[in-house]
């Protein structure tokens, strides 16, 4: 065979691999250019957001730079890359492996070998083990989350993978809250929109944990207050229900878990204030829209010069808001943890407080004088959280 023959046919099994599905991964060896550093590029099929695409990793002395394609842009630069960039190619696919190996004459020489499985790991994000059991179908495909299959409808996966990731970190802050054990918990929903996280806290205690529980849900629009209604009544979900009101007013139970997930602005420490009001024993928050502190926050002198752009004025507003609610949530008497609730890859709005009832922190004079020292360095007189705290800034 002449060189490009045997090139082309290397090519097109590559190329076929792909389309066909029986692409496993390539590896490509004795880099020859001007990148001394560079010493070989793997590539293996991964998933995602739900499309396929090959993962190029190119291997360096002290690091790996990685890069993802579709399949069609992946091979046309596989084309230009073997041969010339690299001397050295080995494919294997389920079908059978091949090596094109050039040598110092530039002559190259292609051999076949066994075939090899396909690792079940090769998606990039393939979803984790579903925390939610087969009996929420019902709902996920009545909020159309899901299709009759089961699987994730077109445009909703991340939706799908909030839903998903907020189980598993209901489960963990659960596990380490004093929730009582001689009686059904009652868990609050405040502003709850569409009720997914909603009906997820319910089959989570319900099915997952086997918790007795009574899940509201509170939500101002009428509308969805009777959709989530009506599939709650029609899925079987006895202790669940749903109510109209604002975070503010709703007349509430007594409160074992409270949630609020992107309450906008001020109704965050709306619902703050109703969970430690209510002594709940949980408090799970998604912080939306810090608009309070902007206009009023002054900045230090050693801020002065970066805050007068105005991305990290905002930006630092929103820090500043946080870090005063968990610190006025730890004076209040709990623990608190500040952590990224979702990748920024599927929501912005993507910071969770959650507060752990600790009782015998109320009122602690250290933390007070941390809330007041945070509050003066940006010349803060007054917050919402702090207002409804009584708490003097």
């Amino acid at each position: 065979m002449s060189h490009s023959s045997t090139t082309q046919d290397f090519l097109a099994e590559l190329s076929a691999s792909v389309r066909e599905g029986r692409f496993v991964r390539l590896t490509l060896g004795k880099p020859h250019g001007g990148d001394t550093t560079l010493r070989n590029l793997y590539v293996r099929p991964v998933t995602l957001r739900d499309q396929s695409h090959l993962s190029f990793v190119w291997r360096h002395d002290k690091r790996d730079i990685t890069k993802n394609h579709l399949p069609e842009e992946a091979l046309v630069e596989l084309a230009a890359l073997i041969g010339t960039g690299f001397r050295s190619a080995h494919l294997f696919t389920t079908s059978r492996t091949w090596q094109l190996v050039w040598n110092r004459k530039g002559e190259a020489r292609l051999t076949a070998g066994p075939a090899v499985e396909a690792k079940a790991a090769s998606a990039h994000d393939r979803p984790k083990e579903r925390l939610l059991p087969a009996e929420s179908q019902a709902w996920l495909q009545a909020l159309g989350v899901t299709v009759e299959s089961g699987s994730v409808r077109a445009g909703m996966a991340g939706k799908y993978r909030q839903i998903q990731k907020f189980v598993e970190i209901l489960g963990h802050l659960a596990a380490d809250a004093p929730l009582a054990t001689d009686r059904p918990l009652q868990i609050v929903d405040m502003g709850c929109g569409k009720g997914y996280l909603t009906f997820a806290a319910r089959d989570f205690f319900t099915l997952v944990a086997s918790r007795p529980v009574q899940v509201h849900g509170i939500e101002l629009r009428e509308d969805l207050v009777r959709l989530c209604n009506r599939i709650a009544r029609e899925t079987g979900r006895e202790n669940l229900d749903f109510a109209c009101g604002t975070i503010e007013s709703a007349r509430l139970p007594s409160v074992d878990v409270l949630i609020a997930l992107h309450a906008c602005d001020t109704a965050t420490d709306d619902a703050l204030a109703r969970g430690i009001a209510a002594g709940a024993s949980l408090i799970v928050v998604a912080p939306c829209c810090q608009k309070e502190l902007r206009p009023v926050m002054q900045a230090a002198p050693l801020l002065a010069p970066v805050l007068r752009h105005g991305i990290f004025r905002e930006r630092q507003a929103e820090f500043v808001t946080d870090a005063l609610r968990a610190l006025l949530l730890e004076w209040a008497g709990y623990r608190t943890k500040v952590f990224e609730f979702i990748s920024t890859e599927h929501t912005a709005k993507n910071t969770m407080i959650a507060a752990t009832r600790d009782r015998g922190a109320v009122g602690e004079e250290e933390t007070a004088g941390k809330v007041r020292a945070l509050a003066a360095f940006y010349g803060i007189r007054t917050q919402a959280l702090a207002r409804h705290l009584g708490f003097r800034l």
